[in-house]
């Protein structure tokens, strides 16, 4: 059972609302059962392929019910107003070929844990505490989801940081990681694909060693 929505985050420069999801397992209208939350980027490649960017969602919904995974799936999409994603989905402001970036991750990141996730331990049966909290994305997603793990340490216990854009700043990642130690249990999951654009796997592998240090 997935419900779709518009929402808001008015701390962000656009005001154009974007659709928030949110997936129910099997059950949970008729128990009493509460569950562990897992937040997503980028929403709209989450569950449905209409939706995706490419035409191609994560096929969240049938993996989920394939699996028997008893989670609520809170998946919000994008700023989206052009480029604009890259300013919501980097902790740093950085330069690349369409200019300067200036970052709004932190307010992404403050949306995320004082307004969304209250607003959905208040409407849904959640297992609210953070050994039951966790969150997931790819590319600036990814990005976005290892720095949660990090600076939102007392929220999120786990994260899946799928071909994370370090390149972005892996000297400030590095920065931040040494200057947060993680709180246990914490547990991230980081990949890097073959094919990916020169420098990623190199800076996964540096990230990685300041981390396990």
């Amino acid at each position: 059972m997935i419900y779709v929505r518009k929402t808001q985050i008015p701390a962000l420069p656009t005001r154009e609302p974007r659709r928030l999801y949110v997936y129910l397992p099997k059950g949970y209208r008729t128990g009493e059962q509460r569950y562990p939350v897992l937040y997503m980027f980028d929403g709209h490649n989450v569950f449905y392929d209409s939706h995706a960017t490419y035409g191609k969602s994560w096929g969240m919904k049938e993996y989920l019910e394939r699996s028997g995974a008893k989670i609520i799936l809170v998946a919000v999409e994008c700023n989206p107003e052009g480029n604009r994603r890259l300013n919501e989905y980097t902790p740093w402001t950085f330069r690349c070929p369409l200019g300067t970036i200036e970052s709004h991750g932190r307010e992404t990141m403050d949306w995320f844990t004082q307004v969304l996730k209250p607003e959905i331990d208040h409407r849904y049966r959640t297992l609210p505490d953070r050994a039951h909290t966790a969150i997931a994305g790819s590319s600036m997603g990814g990005l976005m989801s290892l720095y949660a793990a990090v600076a939102y340490n007392d929220v999120f216990s786990r994260a899946a940081a799928l071909s994370p854009s370090l390149w972005v700043s892996r000297t400030r990642m590095k920065e931040l990681i040494g200057a947060h130690p993680l709180r246990e249990p914490t547990r991230i999951y980081l990949d890097v694909g073959t094919g990916e654009i020169e420098g990623r796997r190199e800076a996964l592998a540096a990230v990685f060693e300041t981390a396990t240090q």
